[in-house]
């Protein structure tokens, strides 16, 4: 029967998908109870408003570094589009379709 063989999985996979579960889950909730813990202070509520726009920059910049100029020519399409004030995915899409026509353009 075809479907039965879909659901055999071997000890390894499976401890392998556990133990990877495991750290995701340690590395989620202890974040969150290292946190909790810490006194509140201005310099703590000041250094995580800044952690989200430090971690777009680490996500973002390697890729326009590897991207070329078409990937800089839309990020500047987002730009505009989100001082525009326009839904982010409407800016998402607009970067997006700019950097497939500049390389369909064979840029």
């Amino acid at each position: 029967m075809l479907g039965a063989d879909l659901w055999e999985i071997d000890l390894a996979t499976l401890a392998a998908i556990l133990a990877m579960t495991a750290a995701t889950l340690v590395c989620r909730f202890g974040g969150y109870l290292i946190i909790a813990r810490l006194p509140k202070s201005r310099f703590l509520d000041a250094w995580l408003s800044h952690l989200p726009g430090a971690m777009f920059v680490a996500l973002v910049v390697p890729a326009l570094a590897r991207g070329g100029v078409a990937f800089w020519i839309g990020a500047v399409a987002v730009l505009v589009a989100a001082r525009a004030k326009l839904p982010l995915i409407v800016a998402l899409c607009a970067g997006v379709g700019v950097v497939a026509a500049i390389r369909a353009l064979g840029f």
